[in-house]
């Protein structure tokens, strides 16, 4: 497989590929219109295919771009697929039906971000707004060295975090600045105050095309955390017992998991797809985010926070901007053909196992 064929270099080139390669295996895209434009003023869009009967008992979501510029990682897949004919094949044999979610964060994938528009980390966004919101009080003792006043950081700011990381430990650093905050707006991983423009598109498309079925499975597509080229098979339901077995029966005994501390991601809330529940409860829902691994992590958090100084700090200089969003883009995409082949090798087993997992049932 030539894995460089199926990733880009823009978001632009990225939804070009998508909906091209949807054209060509015959499906039809659905097109929820983001409402500013991306960073070369193109369009910008969630784009929607679905892959077989529309009242098919089992249904897979395969998405990507929850995280904005993490959407390289899931696009490639996603093309790759499409552009499989054993894949479709495997399909048509089982009747599960596959809904494809090209970019659930349009703006963030062509900016380069890893937010929304809002500054909101979109995984961190699904809450019930009409009640209190969960408080993270190691962010809030850190906020300040976090996204520091100026960028670079003082040589005061970075030793006050590593005093803190080493009074701690990187794991409980790691919770505090990643697990979801909502009183710094400005911050890292702020989880808004409101539901996003990506939160509510996604629901409507659950809406519209999850509620049939019986049996739902998800494949969320993430990267920034772990070895390089490793996917990380994280469980991605409530803590459900059941749903662990499942999942352990379709991708294997290697599920980690946020709730047992097994996974590198830290406990996190106001998870996507705790929306499977509440806008399809007529299915059995299995679902793992599939993470994978690009530099390691301190360097991954401290490209975040150059680029949330830089959002903070809109007359930065265009070379220190430049340097700054390349150094976001590398820590989310490893632009090598050994790391897409990698992506691409789990990524399709992944896929395959889960579709084998929901025709079984």
């Amino acid at each position: 497989m030539d894995a460089a064929a199926h990733f880009s270099q823009s978001y632009r080139e990225a939804r070009e590929r998508f909906l091209s390669a949807a054209e060509a295996a015959g499906l039809d895209v659905e097109s929820h219109a983001h409402p500013l434009l991306g960073r070369d003023g193109e369009t910008l869009a969630l784009d929607v295919a679905v892959e077989g009967a529309r009242d098919a008992r089992s249904l897979l979501v395969l998405s990507s771009g929850c995280h904005g510029v993490e959407g390289f990682c899931g696009s490639g897949v996603q093309h790759a697929l499409l552009r499989d004919e054993a894949w479709h094949a495997l399909l048509r044999d089982s009747g599960v039906a596959v809904l494809y979610l090209h970019a659930l964060n349009p703006w963030g994938f062509s900016w380069w971000r890893r937010t929304t528009q809002e500054n909101v980390d979109l995984n961190r966004n699904f809450h019930d707004f009409s009640q209190p919101l969960p408080a993270n009080p190691g962010y809030d003792e850190l906020a300040a060295l976090i996204v520091p006043p100026q960028w670079p950081p003082t040589p005061e700011v970075e030793a006050a975090l590593q005093r803190h990381i080493a009074a701690h430990g990187l794991r409980a650093y790691q919770q505090a600045v990643t697990g979801g905050q909502h009183d710094h707006p400005q911050g890292l991983f702020y989880g808004g105050r409101n539901p996003t423009w990506s939160n509510v598109t996604l629901r409507h498309v659950l809406q519209e095309h999850a509620r049939r079925c019986a049996r739902l499975g998800w494949i969320d597509f993430h990267t920034g955390l772990g070895p390089s080229g490793v996917g990380e098979l994280i469980f991605a339901c409530r803590d459900d017992a059941l749903a662990l077995s499942r999942a352990k029966a379709w991708w294997g005994e290697g599920i980690t998991s946020i709730y047992d501390g097994s996974s590198a991601s830290a406990m996190l809330t106001g998870l996507m797809w705790m929306s499977a529940y509440e806008e399809c409860p007529q299915a059995e829902y299995t679902g793992i985010a599939l993470e994978y691994g690009t530099v390691p992590v301190p360097e991954v958090l401290d490209a975040l926070r150059a680029d949330q100084w830089l959002e903070n700090h809109p007359e930065a200089g265009a070379a220190q901007r430049e340097a700054i969003k390349r150094r976001v883009r590398d820590a989310f995409y490893t632009d090598t053909d050994a790391w897409k082949q990698a992506i691409l090798a789990q990524g399709i087993e992944a896929a395959r196992q889960a579709v084998a997992g929901l025709a079984a049932r």
